[in-house]
């Protein structure tokens, strides 16, 4: 038999864990000094104690835990318990790992601070062009928010052209407004160019408005990264003397399916004239 302190160290968990199984029943010593009230275990024990840290790593709880070990929960069930645990961490990973693409793309903005923009900012205006769109809203314009959003809808909409025989003829083109008193809520239009017939049903037929005057710089890359890009653009229009009069328009040049290829038009319509009430 092994003490409390050896077992500890041959599991690779503290003693103060070991008392706190022993206490809730998790795992209880095999022996107990009646004396001294010393803890032993045996080696035999390791199995338990390694199915016990391998549930709570998985994010279960610890009376979870206890019904799993003492075989309270059928095999049926735990596999479904399983898969739910599974799907919640290739959730929070999938999380992590967009949080992770814009903090790198905030750094990437600071480091370019001060210096000369790789990107070629140009003046046009826009012409007016028909869409096929799908909108829903999400809870502000951060891109933790925009993109469950914006991919969703897009992958409906072309579904839903499709099954109506309408076929695109040229980029999508994403748009955003303000929802009115909607706590920083943004519609997101998803769209795409088609030639068809003004229509409203399963999904939208409309002509965008043109833009009469837009400053206009290509991303390349995910949009998850754009915001180097898109501050640029912001930089661009300040130092300019021009003022935006709304959410830039994203068009999708190249849309493969290594996001990192992507290419994609930023159009910010802008004026030359002050706010009213400035």
């Amino acid at each position: 038999m092994f003490t409390i302190g050896d077992f500890a160290r041959h599991g690779r968990v503290s003693v103060r864990m070991l008392r706190h199984y022993d206490a809730t029943g998790l795992l209880r010593p095999a022996h107990v000094d009646p004396v001294n009230g010393y803890r032993h275990y045996t080696a035999s024990q390791l199995a338990r104690l390694n199915r016990i840290i391998a549930l709570k790593e998985l994010g279960f709880t610890l009376q979870q835990v206890h019904a799993i070990v003492d075989e309270r929960v059928g095999t049926g069930e735990l596999r479904g318990m399983l898969r739910l645990r599974r799907a919640e961490l290739e959730s929070a990973v999938a999380a992590a790992e967009a949080r992770l693409v814009q903090v790198e793309a905030r750094l990437r903005a600071i480091e370019s601070e001060g210096h000369m923009p790789i990107h070629d900012v140009v003046l046009k205006s826009v012409p007016a062009v028909r869409v096929a769109e799908l909108t829903a809203t999400a809870a502000s314009y951060e891109p933790e928010d925009i993109s469950p959003v914006i991919g969703p809808l897009y992958d409906e909409l072309f579904r839903r052209l499709e099954a109506a025989g309408v076929a695109p003829t040229g980029p999508g083109i994403a748009t955003y407004e303000d929802v009115p008193d909607g706590e920083g809520r943004v519609l997101v239009h998803a769209a795409v160019q088609v030639s068809a017939p003004l229509r409203n049903g399963d999904f939208r037929i409309l002509d965008l408005p043109p833009l009469e005057q837009a400053a206009t710089v290509v991303h390349h890359g995910s949009m998850d990264a754009a915001l180097p890009t898109a501050q640029t653009l912001t930089h661009w229009i300040d130092t300019h003397g021009y003022r935006t009069t709304g959410y830039p328009r994203e068009i999708s040049l190249e849309c493969p399916e290594n996001r990192e290829a992507w290419v994609t038009e930023l159009q910010a319509p802008v004026t030359t004239s002050s706010p009213a009430g400035a």
